[in-house]
């Protein structure tokens, strides 16, 4: 049965992909024709019509070899997506995080100034001027971020406080209080933050992007044929690393072979 040998090679011909798994799929069509050939020669066929006809109704060479190649093309197209989607997701995490980190930069920096602002106004007074009442309630009202500002001093018995109720709908940001002082007084300020949510999108984005590369990483250790449980550990351990090890250990053994 040359033919039959001829033909399944000829439908794998140029297809990439693990080669014990081509090699496989081979011997089964090879005795799935053959098979179909012996039931077609039992019926009264000749060897030379009861092979057109088995191969006829497998599809035909051009028929098969495209359903072959779809079959290893859409595995390698799987693979890419897998890596696309790892490192986009290890890209949103580090847009995201510095994004977020330069907006908490300019907060910070924003409530430094109210902070300086309000100590340069108290001066060396002994009492809270009616302008540093305003600056404190004008900070408040016009900075979300900022929701209460509180002054006072140990050498005075003036202090003065306001802030604002409002309804805290992201939950993403955290309230804490921080502070400025000279040595006549000092102001405490309550104010929010996201840094939650700034080390968050990080985290999530490594962790997303860390697991993707391991998949595709093992998937491609797979058509390598080079799988096995410990580069699943070293792909899963030192990622990116571990897949250099991989691939040269891989390239070594080829080149020894």
């Amino acid at each position: 049965m040359k033919q039959i040998e001829v033909f399944v090679d000829e439908v794998y011909q140029g297809v990439g992909g693990n080669e014990k798994e081509i090699k496989d799929l081979k011997t089964e069509m090879k005795n799935h024709l053959l098979e179909a050939v012996y039931e077609l020669k039992k019926e009264g066929k000749s060897e030379q019509e009861a092979i057109e006809i088995a191969i006829d109704r497998f599809g035909g060479e051009k028929e098969i070899r495209s359903v072959v190649g779809q079959l290893f093309q859409a595995q390698k197209i799987f693979a890419k997506r897998v890596l696309y989607i790892a490192f986009t997701f290890l890209l949103l995490g580090i847009i995201s995080f510095f994004s977020l980190g330069l907006f908490e930069y300019q907060h910070y920096q924003n409530v430094e100034k109210v902070g300086n602002e309000i100590l340069g106004s108290l001066g060396t007074l002994t009492t809270i001027s009616n302008d540093t009442k305003e600056i404190m309630v004008t900070s408040v009202e016009d900075n979300t971020l900022i929701y209460g500002i509180k002054v006072n001093s140990d050498n005075s018995n003036s202090d003065f406080e306001f802030s604002e109720d409002r309804q805290e709908t992201n939950p993403f940001m955290k309230h804490f209080n921080t502070g400025f002082s000279n040595k006549d007084w000092s102001v405490e300020m309550e104010i929010s933050n996201f840094d939650d949510l700034t080390y968050g999108s990080l985290f999530i984005g490594l962790v997303v992007y860390w697991v993707l590369f391991t998949i595709w990483a093992t998937i491609n250790a797979y058509h390598h044929r080079g799988l096995n449980t410990g580069w699943i550990i070293a792909f899963a351990l030192l990622n990116v690393v571990g897949y250099l090890f991989f691939r040269v250990g891989k390239g070594i053994r080829n080149e020894t072979n």
